[in-house]
């Protein structure tokens, strides 16, 4: 029997029963579609962390000194040993281009035109290229030691008159006394500017380290245990810090990581009396600090490609299921076939096709739905769409596999038919 007339009779016994092969095909549907679905979204959410990494944050490294035994992401144990005398040595290294303590200040509320708006955490003290000048919509840069801010749209317009460049804003600090800052610019995006603060859109106002946290610090409300102590320099100390190198090539950033980090362990440094075995600096880039939540994502896909795999081994218990039953039902009809000359080769070809056809099919319509569902997942969610194309290659072999696994039993079976005992029955 020809190819081409196996597959017209396996895809007429398919039309034949529309609905028993439409549930047969259901299992590999599910199975199919939920890989492609959860690798479409874990594709996705990737590519959406990683595209808030802009080019020049790739050069800055993000510090804390913590015990390395420590598990967590940035900041999990750190501790306040950094001075300004020892940020200010690092700033004067030939592979640093800058260096500057990173702190959140808890201030209570904002006020702007007689409104007052609950600010939390959101006054963030850094150094003024921690604001990149790529990511300023208006306005400069803060300079330190002045009481100037940036701030993002989010914060600019949560007043009913949006706040510009120029203005004033009166920040009520919750450990007492209230600020008045001048803001200078306006940051393009509401989203974080690095992993300390997170990337997702809220509202923040960006001020230099000094004076905001410095008075902050040296104060009676200070708030932690080291940071009033008397050091031989500013008596301030940070707990955590970023380093910028001079380029975003990897071996720039690399030899900046080094040169740091020799400088904190020296004995020039006021850092280097807290570390020891139990204390250690780490220096780590966005990319790098993202690693640990890429890995969360690669384990939760690989658990749901595990959960579709049982609803492909199910599907194809389905299909094996109904061709045993479609062998049974055709004993007479295979009887008539070899009486005419059928050989079990032809015999074992019809049913092995028409299994095939189904797992082809359950993998189309899987595929289909688990990039529609990819989709409007990505779009709900506000993520950039990627789809994992490997996949739907892996998604459409898997259903010639389910479909050859599933059907070789009964094909065999069918071929095996002995044509009398076949004309026999009814």
């Amino acid at each position: 029997m020809r190819p081409l007339e196996s597959l017209r009779l396996s895809w007429r016994s398919i039309r034949g029963h529309r609905l028993r092969s439409a549930l047969t095909t259901l299992g590999v549907i599910i199975g199919i579609a939920a890989v492609i679905a959860f690798v479409s979204l874990g594709a996705s959410l990737q590519a959406g962390i990683i595209g808030d990494i802009s080019p020049d944050d790739q050069r800055n490294l993000y510090g804390w000194a913590a015990d390395p035994e420590t598990e967590g992401g940035p900041l999990a144990g750190a501790q306040f040993i950094f001075s300004q005398n020892d940020l200010d040595s690092v700033s004067e290294l030939e592979e640093v281009d800058a260096a500057y303590g990173y702190a959140t200040i808890d201030a209570q509320s904002i006020t702007y035109g007689g409104e007052t708006r609950l600010q939390g955490d959101g006054l963030i003290a850094a150094g003024p290229s921690y604001i990149r000048d790529d990511s300023l919509d208006e306005g400069r840069q803060f300079e330190m030691g002045e009481r100037e801010a940036v701030i993002n749209p989010a914060a600019a317009g949560q007043f009913e008159e949006n706040v510009s460049v120029g203005d004033e804003l009166e920040v009520t600090i919750i450990t007492g006394g209230t600020e008045t800052i001048t803001v200078v610019g306006i940051t393009d995006s509401s989203e974080g500017q690095s992993p300390f603060e997170g990337f997702e859109a809220a509202p923040r106002i960006y001020v230099p380290t000094d004076p905001f946290y410095v008075e902050q610090a040296v104060g009676p409300a200070a708030g932690n245990g080291n940071a009033g102590e008397d050091n031989g320099g500013s008596g301030v100390r940070f707990l955590a810090i970023v380093v910028e190198a001079r380029s975003a090539d990897q071996d720039d950033v690399d030899r900046t990581r080094d040169a740091a980090i020799t400088y904190f362990e020296s004995d020039e440094s006021d850092a280097s009396e807290f570390l020891g075995d139990d204390l250690a600096v780490i220096l780590q880039t966005s990319t790098e600090l993202l690693q640990q939540l890429e890995d969360i994502l690669g384990l939760l896909q690989n658990f749901i490609v595990g959960i579709a795999a049982i609803s492909l081994v199910v599907g194809s218990i389905g299909i094996a299921n109904i061709m045993l039953v479609s062998v049974t039902e055709r004993t007479r009809e295979i009887g008539i076939m070899k009486a005419v000359g059928a050989q079990n080769r032809d015999i074992l070809t019809l049913f092995l096709s028409e299994a095939v056809i189904l797992g082809v099919i359950g993998a189309v319509l899987g595929t289909a739905l688990g990039l529609a569902v990819g989709y409007l997942g990505a779009w709900y969610i506000d993520l950039p769409l990627i789809y994992p194309y490997e996949y739907v290659v892996l998604a459409i072999g898997a259903g010639i596999g389910v479909g050859v696994v599933s059907g070789l039993y009964p094909a065999w079976r069918a071929a095996r038919t002995d044509p009398i005992d076949a004309l026999r029955y009814e």
